[in-house]
């Protein structure tokens, strides 16, 4: 006759065996998806690094780019015309500690559109234009800086929305920067310059505030989700030969 003990110690090892073996293989799957995120923003920051050292192109290239699919994100650019200083858009931003805001400025081209320039950082206080007026360029400006695409919606509902009536943007929504700033959608370029760090006069707006050190933090996450895979295996090994050895005491 069976002991009943035995047989539920049996159950028990079978039960624990099936909980295991699927959550060793999420595990695993993790770490792997990890693994290939890792290679994919390698490849991604060896892309940018790449092209961010490469030679400006002028502006109607990176619009060419664009409108045929291609990705112009950090491409450099070269382009000149008149800055609409009054119609300047802010987005709130931190800049070496500093809270303030990146300046957005609509750059009139001589051919009729309009392309929004990160001219770069001011400091909160300094947020309206009227303390800064030797930074606000009159006539034909010659930009060197970076092509860098729209985002297509507000990146997280925990992301507040612009408000607009303050002119404070919290993302970069292009179609309401154009709105907000009185000029025809259909005229503006889907996407902006970030102006390289050219001193201004006065010192304001601050350029060059492109941030390319993406976050890579793929490899921590792959060793953390391998090593509770690792962690599983050890405990499902303790626990299968102390089941083994309950069973021969028990026979």
């Amino acid at each position: 006759m069976s002991d009943p003990r035995r047989v539920s110690g049996g159950r028990r090892n079978w039960l624990f065996i099936a909980l295991s073996v699927p959550m060793l293989v999420l595990l695993l799957a993790l770490g792997t998806w990890q693994v290939q995120r890792l290679h994919w923003k390698e490849a991604l920051l060896s892309r940018i690094e790449e092209r961010v050292a490469s030679d400006p192109v002028p502006l109607e290239e990176i619009v060419r780019l664009q409108a045929a699919g291609e990705d112009i994100d950090y491409r450099p650019t070269q382009l000149s015309g008149t800055f609409l200083h009054d119609r300047e858009r802010h987005y709130l931003a931190t800049w070496e500690g500093q809270s303030g805001f990146f300046v957005h400025t609509p750059l009139r081209l001589a051919e009729g559109h309009y392309v929004f320039v990160n001219r770069g950082f001011v400091p909160y206080d300094r947020k309206d234009p009227g303390t800064r007026p030797k930074g606000q360029l009159d006539g034909t400006v010659e930009i060197k800086g970076l092509a860098r695409m729209a985002p297509e919606e507000k990146p997280s509902f925990i992301v507040p929305d612009n408000d607009l009536a303050k002119n404070i943007f919290y993302w970069k929504d292009l179609s309401a920067m154009a709105r907000s700033a009185g000029l025809d959608e259909e005229e503006v370029y889907p996407f902006f310059v970030d102006a390289d760090a050219t001193p201004n006069p006065d010192g304001l707006p601050v350029g060059g505030v492109t941030l390319i050190n993406l976050p890579n933090n793929h490899f921590q996450y792959a060793v953390t989700w391998y090593g509770l895979a690792f962690a599983l295996v050890c405990v499902l090994a303790v626990w299968i030969r102390r089941g083994r050895g309950r069973g021969a005491d028990e026979a």
